[in-house]
C-alpha cells in the first residue's frame, strides 16, 4: 500500500486547467479544482490567458489531462490544435463545443441522438429581410414549409451565443411580445405588449411553446452515469429574478425522474461532454431538452462539488491510470473542515379557519372553486340581415359553404365586418324608401350598434367580442358560364360582446390571491412562496373559456405567488383552459327551463309557497328566497327602468351624431392589451370629462338599457319577462360603481327594487327546491366534483407513499453504512439500475387522475441530499378552479344537499345546520366568491385509520356588498376606486367538526363523474424522437462516447434492455 502510495506521489497526473482565467479561477471550478487536488494524485496547471491567445501552441505547457471549454473570447480552433499536438485525454471534447454554437445543429444531433426537443422549424436567410416562398406569418399563427405554429410560440436566432429569445402571445391572451434574455439585474425578461409581428432580419428557429408551471429546470451532468438538477422560476413568467440575501439566484434541487437520468446521459453522450449544462422543459408528464450550453457548474453547493471531484477522479483515473482503484475513501480528504449550511424549515399549522386540531396535523391538499371578478354587463345582438357584402363574407371565412355558419372573432376578421357595416349603416339611415317602417328603423339601429361595438375602445381584442353568422334562406343563382349554384338569401347575425374583466375586476382577483397566499398556507405568508419555490408546490390552474375567467385566474396567480407585470405572460404559462369542465349548461338545460318555467309562476300568480312535507326548514320550499312581494315590484321595475333608458338616451344622442361622421375607411388597430385583460385602473380623464367608465360610450350604454327594457315587459302581450331580472340587477350595480358620476336619477331606487327580486331570482335559477337544486347541480358540476375527488383521492395515495417510503429510509438508516462506492444515491447509478428505476416507475399502477396524469406528478420533486430545508417530504398540492357563477352555484347546492339523494337516505348534510342558515341568507355568491376545501392529515394517527385525513369546507361570498353601504373607511375607499371588497371565509362546518375523506367520497360520489370516465393521457403533440428512439439510435449514441472503451459489451446490452423498456413506456392509446 505504501509503496502505491510512493508511486502516485512521484508520478501525478498533470490536468490541464486551458480555459479563460475567468472562468478558471470562478468559485465553483476552484472548488472542485482544489478537492481533486486533495485526493493527491493529480497535479493541477493553470495556462492563463496570455498563453492561450498569445504563446504559439508549440509552448504551451503539456498535460495529461484537458479541461478546455469555449467562453467569449477563447481560441477554441487553437486549443484544438494543441489537443490534436499533445493528444491528452480531454474531459469535454473540443470538436464537438463548435455544435453549441449553432442552435440548429444542436436540435439536429439532439434528434439523431433520439432525444426530446419540442416540435420546431427552420426559417433560414442568407440577408437580412429575404422574403421566403415557405414562410408564412398570419395574426395569430406562423407557418414553415407548411408546419403551423400557433401563438404562443417561441423564436430563437440560430446563433448559440445569441440569448435574445422572443416569445409570441395569441390575441385570445390579450397578444403581445415577451424578450428573454440574460439576466441584468434582477431582470430576465420584458413584456412588449405593442409588438405582434416577428422579427426578419435574420435566422430564427420556431418552436412550440411549452408551459411548465413557471418552472425551468437545469441539468449539470458529470460524465454519462452522474447528473444533477435544480429548478428556478421560469423568465416567461414575470422576468423577475428570485435571489437571496448574498444576491445569488434562488434555485433548489430537484430529484430527476428516470426518463430524465437517460435523457442527461444521452445529451452527455451525443455531444461529447462529461460536464455538461442543458435546460429541461417539463410539460403534460414529459421532459424535452430546449437548450444544451456546454461547461456548466452548480453554484454554492458543497456536496455537489464533493460529488464532482470524486466523479471527475474516476472518469480521469479510469482514462489515465486504470490500474490504480478509483474506490472513494471512507472519509474525504476534504470532509475535515467542510463547511455546513444553513437549513431552514416550515412550522407545522393546523387550520386556523376550524378549530385547532394539533400541531400534529399537516396540510396536504388546497382544492377552490373561484368565480370571475368583476366585469362589464354581458351583452348580446341579433339582427337577421340581407345585405350581399355581409353574406359575402359569411362565405368568405366557412369555406364558401352556403349552409354552414361561421364565426368571427379574430382582428382581421372583426375588421373586414367593420368595413362592410361602415358602408351599410348610412345606407340603412338615409338610402331606403322603407325607412318610416318600424322594422326598418330598428334595422339600421342595430347595425349601427354593431358598427359601434366593433369601434368600441379604438381596438380588437379577440377576447371579449365574437360574431356567429348563420344562414337562414336559400336562393338558386345562375353563374355567368351557366351553372346554377345555391347562395344564402338571409342570415342571422349575433353579436355576443362585453362581460370584460374591469380594472376592479382584476384588483379584486389579485387581492384574493394576496390573501390565499397568506392565509390558506401555513408559514404566515412566507409558506407558501417557499413550498412553491421548492417544488414541495403543486399548484395547477384551470379556466373556463371565457376571457373575464382567464384573466381573472392569472390575476390571481399574481397575487397568490407573488409576481409582477403583465397578465398575458403570466396566463400563458400557468392557466389551463377546460372548457368542458368549467364551461356550459347544456346539460342541464331542460331541468333550468322548468325551474324558470315554476319560478315565473310563482311570481306572476302569486302562487302560494309549498313547502317540503319532510321539513319545515325555510330553504325547503318551493321558490325560498323569494320576496313575498314579487308580483308588485314589477311593474315599479318596468317604470324605474324606462326612466333611466330615458336619461341615457339624451346622454347618447350627441355622440350619435358624431359616430355618424366617422370615415367610412378608418382601420382599427388590431389589438389592445389593456381592453383585451381589463383596465388596470379607473380612467380619470373619461370620467372628468363626464363619459361612461371604461371603453363603453353613450351609444352602447343606451343600447344597454333599451334592450333591457324591451326584454323585460312585453306592452302588447302584457308579459313580464323574469329571466331579466338578474340582467337588470347586473347593469345597475355596474352603474351605480363605475358610472356613479353620471348621477342618473332613479338608479339607486332602481338597484334596490331590482336587488329585492334577484335575491330571490337568481338562486331558484338553478332549482325551485333542494332535490332540484340537486339535479341541476350535479349535472352541471358532474365533471368538476369527480375532478375533485381525484384531487382529494390522490393527495390520500400520495401522502401514505411518501410516509411508507420515508419508514423504510428510518429502518434502512439503523443499518451499517456502506461504502460509498455502494451508495444508492439517485445521482450515482449504474446503468442497469437506471434501467430497473425505469421499468418500476413506468410499469407500476397509474393514477386515477388520468386526465391530469397525476400519477406521474410525483416525480418532480425536491431534492433531500441537496436542499437545504428542514422537511424535503413536505407537500401540498393546490389545483383552483376559476368558472362562473353557474358553477359556484352547482358545487354549493350538491355539497348542502347531498344527503337527500336515496342512495344517502339518514346520512346527515356535509354543510351545518348554521351554515345552512347562513347560506339561505346569502342570497347571492357574487364576484370572487369561493368555496374551498383543505385536507390535513394527521401525521400521529395511524394509516389505516379514516381519521388520518380530514377535509375542512369553507365558502366566501365574494364582493357581497351594496354600493350604498359604507360600514368602514375600507369600504368606503374601495367603492371610490369602483372596487367592492370581498367577504372573508365562512364555516361550511360545526367548530371542531370531523369530516373524514372517506365521508366526502361517500356523500358526493353518487353526483361526480366517476375516474374511468376521464380520458386517458396522450403523448403530446410536440414531443418528439423519444419514443421512437431505437437500438441504432442507442448504438449510435454509446459510440459517440469516447470513455468506455473497457465496458463497450456491457453498454450494448443495458442498451439493448433500454430500447426493450422504452417500448414497454409506451401508453397505450
Amino acid at each position: 500500500m505504501e509503496a502505491e502510495k510512493d508511486c502516485i506521489n512521484q508520478e501525478k497526473i498533470t490536468i490541464g486547467v486551458c480555459v479563460m482565467e475567468k472562468k478558471a479561477f470562478s468559485a465553483p471550478m476552484l472548488q472542485i479544482l482544489e478537492r481533486l487536488q486533495g485526493f493527491g494524485e493529480f497535479k493541477i496547471l493553470y495556462f492563463g490567458d496570455k498563453v492561450i491567445v498569445e504563446d504559439p501552441i508549440e509552448s504551451w505547457p503539456a498535460c495529461d489531462c484537458l479541461i478546455g471549454f469555449y467562453s467569449t473570447g477563447y481560441p477554441l480552433e487553437r486549443a484544438e490544435a494543441y489537443a490534436a499536438l499533445r493528444k491528452p485525454f480531454s474531459v469535454n471534447e473540443l470538436e464537438s463545443q463548435h455544435l453549441l454554437h449553432d442552435r440548429r445543429k444542436v436540435y439536429e444531433r439532439l434528434e439523431l441522438c433520439g432525444i426530446p426537443v419540442p416540435r420546431y422549424a427552420l426559417v433560414n436567410r442568407e440577408y437580412p429581410y429575404q422574403e421566403l416562398d415557405y414562410f408564412v406569418e398570419e395574426e395569430d399563427f406562423v407557418e414553415v414549409h407548411g408546419n403551423r405554429f400557433w401563438k404562443p410560440f417561441v423564436e430563437k436566432p440560430v446563433e448559440g451565443d445569441n440569448h435574445s429569445v422572443m416569445i409570441y402571445y395569441p390575441s385570445s391572451a390579450g397578444g403581445g411580445m415577451n424578450a428573454l434574455f440574460r439576466k441584468v439585474g434582477n431582470r430576465s425578461s420584458e413584456f412588449h405588449p405593442e409588438i405582434r409581428r416577428v422579427r426578419r432580419e435574420g435566422s430564427y428557429i420556431y418552436e412550440e411553446f411549452l408551459p411548465t408551471g413557471g418552472t425551468d429546470v437545469k441539468v449539470y451532468t458529470v460524465g454519462p452515469e452522474y447528473a444533477h438538477a435544480e429548478a428556478r422560476k421560469s423568465p416567461v413568467v414575470d422576468g423577475v429574478v428570485m435571489r437571496n440575501p448574498d444576491g445569488k439566484e434562488v434555485r433548489y434541487p430537484v430529484l430527476l425522474t428516470p426518463a430524465e437520468k437517460q435523457i442527461a446521459r444521452d445529451v452527455c453522450i451525443a455531444f461529447k461532454q462529461a460536464v455538461c449544462g442543458f435546460d429541461l422543459l417539463r410539460c403534460e408528464g414529459r421532459s424535452y431538452v430546449c437548450d444544451v450550453n456546454g461547461w456548466s457548474f452548480v453554484k454554492n453547493s458543497y456536496k455537489y462539488y464533493d460529488d464532482a471531484a470524486c466523479v471527475l477522479r474516476k472518469i480521469i483515473l479510469d482514462e489515465k491510470a486504470p490500474h490504480l482503484s478509483t474506490t472513494i475513501p471512507p472519509i474525504l480528504p476534504w470532509m475535515v473542515n467542510k463547511a455546513v449550511q444553513p437549513s431552514e424549515g416550515l412550522p407545522r399549522h393546523g387550520s386556523g379557519i376550524i378549530g385547532n386540531f394539533g400541531q400534529s396535523e399537516e396540510l396536504r391538499c388546497v382544492i377552490a372553486i373561484i368565480r370571475h371578478g368583476d366585469r362589464t354587463p354581458k351583452q348580446k345582438v341579433k339582427l337577421k340581415v340581407t345585405e350581399e357584402k355581409l353574406l359575402n363574407l359569411m362565405l368568405k371565412y366557412n369555406g364558401g359553404r352556403p349552409r354552414a355558419e361561421t364565426k368571427l372573432k379574430s382582428a382581421v376578421q372583426l375588421q373586414d365586418l367593420l368595413d362592410a357595416t361602415r358602408t351599410l349603416v348610412p345606407r340603412a339611415r338615409t338610402g331606403r324608401e322603407s325607412d318610416s317602417e318600424a322594422e326598418d328603423i330598428e334595422h339600421a339601429e342595430k347595425l349601427r350598434q354593431v358598427k359601434a361595438v366593433l369601434e368600441e375602445g379604438g381596438h380588437f381584442s379577440g377576447i371579449y367580442r365574437k360574431v356567429q353568422l348563420k344562414p337562414l334562406k336559400w336562393g338558386q343563382v345562375t353563374k355567368s358560364n351557366g351553372e346554377v349554384e345555391e347562395r344564402p338569401t338571409e342570415a342571422l347575425m349575433v353579436l355576443k360582446y362585453g362581460g370584460v374583466l374591469t380594472h376592479a375586476g382584476r384588483k379584486q382577483a389579485d387581492e384574493l390571491g394576496r390573501y390565499f397566499r397568506n392565509n390558506m398556507y401555513p408559514g404566515e405568508g412566507t409558506g407558501l412562496l417557499r413550498l412553491h419555490s421548492t417544488y414541495r408546490h403543486d399548484l395547477k390552474i384551470y379556466s373556463s373559456d371565457e376571457g373575464r375567467v382567464q384573466m381573472s385566474a392569472a390575476a390571481f396567480a399574481k397575487g397568490l405567488l407573488d409576481l409582477e407585470g403583465p397578465l398575458t405572460p403570466i396566463l400563458v404559462s400557468l392557466v389551463s383552459k377546460d372548457s368542458s369542465m368549467l364551461d356550459g349548461l347544456e346539460n342541464a338545460s331542460i331541468e333550468m327551463d322548468e325551474a324558470k318555467a315554476r319560478l315565473n309562476e310563482i311570481i306572476t300568480s302569486e302562487a302560494k309557497i309549498v313547502h317540503d312535507s319532510l321539513s319545515e326548514e325555510p330553504w325547503m320550499t318551493d321558490g325560498a328566497g323569494l320576496t313575498p312581494k314579487a308580483s308588485e315590484l314589477l311593474p315599479k321595475l318596468v317604470k324605474l327602468t324606462k326612466k333611466v333608458t330615458e336619461q341615457v338616451r339624451l346622454l347618447a344622442s350627441d355622440e350619435d351624431d358624431k359616430l355618424a361622421e366617422t370615415s367610412l375607411y378608418n382601420v382599427i388597430c388590431p389589438y389592445d392589451q389593456a381592453t383585451a385583460l381589463g383596465k388596470t385602473n379607473i380612467d380619470v380623464d373619461r370620467i372628468a370629462a363626464g363619459l361612461p367608465c371604461g371603453s363603453e360610450g353613450f351609444l352602447l350604454m343606451f343600447a344597454r338599457w333599451r334592450k333591457l327594457e324591451r326584454d323585460l315587459y312585453n306592452e302588447r302581450k302584457d308579459r313580464f319577462d323574469i329571466t331579466q331580472i338578474p340582467d337588470v340587477y347586473d347593469s345597475c350595480k355596474y352603474d351605480l360603481l363605475h358610472n356613479a358620476h353620471l348621477n342618473l336619477e332613479g338608479l339607486d331606487e332602481l338597484f334596490k327594487v331590482a336587488q329585492l327580486l334577484a335575491d330571490g331570482v337568481i338562486p331558484n335559477e338553478y332549482g325551485i327546491n333542494p332535490r332540484q337544486k340537486l339535479k341541476i347541480g350535479s349535472k352541471i358540476a358532474r365533471r368538476l366534483l369527480g375532478k375533485m375527488l381525484i384531487d382529494l383521492r390522490n393527495t390520500r395515495e400520495e401522502a401514505i407513499g411518501v410516509t411508507e417510503l420515508k419508514s423504510i429510509q428510518d429502518q434502512n438508516s439503523e443499518t451499517p453504512p456502506r461504502a460509498a462506492k455502494e451508495d444508492t444515491d439517485h445521482h450515482f447509478k449504474s446503468h442497469g439500475t437506471m434501467e430497473g428505476m425505469r421499468r418500476s416507475s413506468f410499469n407500476s399502477d397509474k393514477s386515477v387522475d388520468q386526465e391530469d396524469d397525476d400519477g406521474k406528478e410525483t416525480k418532480y420533486r425536491l431534492d433531500p441530499k441537496y436542499a437545504n430545508v428542514k422537511t424535503p417530504e413536505r407537500h401540498v398540492r393546490t389545483r383552483l378552479y376559476f368558472t362562473s357563477e353557474s358553477h359556484i352555484h352547482s358545487v354549493m347546492n350538491v355539497l348542502r344537499y347531498c344527503n337527500l339523494d336515496e342512495s344517502l337516505q339518514g346520512e346527515p348534510s356535509l354543510v351545518c345546520d348554521s351554515a345552512l342558515e347562513r347560506l339561505y341568507r346569502t342570497k347571492e355568491l357574487d364576484y370572487m366568491s369561493y368555496i374551498v376545501l383543505r385536507m390535513f392529515e394527521d401525521t400521529e394517527v395511524a394509516l389505516e385509520d379514516p381519521k388520518r385525513f380530514r377535509i375542512e369546507m369553507t365558502f366566501s361570498r365574494g364582493a357581497d356588498l351594496s354600493p350604498f353601504e359604507r360600514k368602514n373607511s375600507k369600504a368606503s375607499t374601495l367603492c371610490q376606486d369602483h372596487t367592492l371588497p370581498i367577504m372573508g371565509p365562512e364555516r361550511l362546518q360545526d367548530l371542531r367538526s370531523y369530516l373524514t375523506l372517506e365521508m366526502m367520497e361517500k356523500m358526493v360520489r353518487p353526483f361526480a363523474m366517476p375516474a374511468e370516465d376521464f380520458p386517458p393521457p396522450s403523448i403530446p403533440h410536440g414531443f418528439t424522437g423519444y419514443f421512437s428512439k431505437n437500438s441504432a439510435v442507442l448504438e449510435r449514441l454509446v459510440n459517440l462516447w469516447p470513455f468506455h472503451k473497457h465496458g463497450s459489451n456491457a453498454v450494448k446490452k443495458s442498451s439493448k434492455q433500454s430500447t426493450k423498456n422504452k417500448a414497454e413506456e409506451i401508453p397505450k392509446k
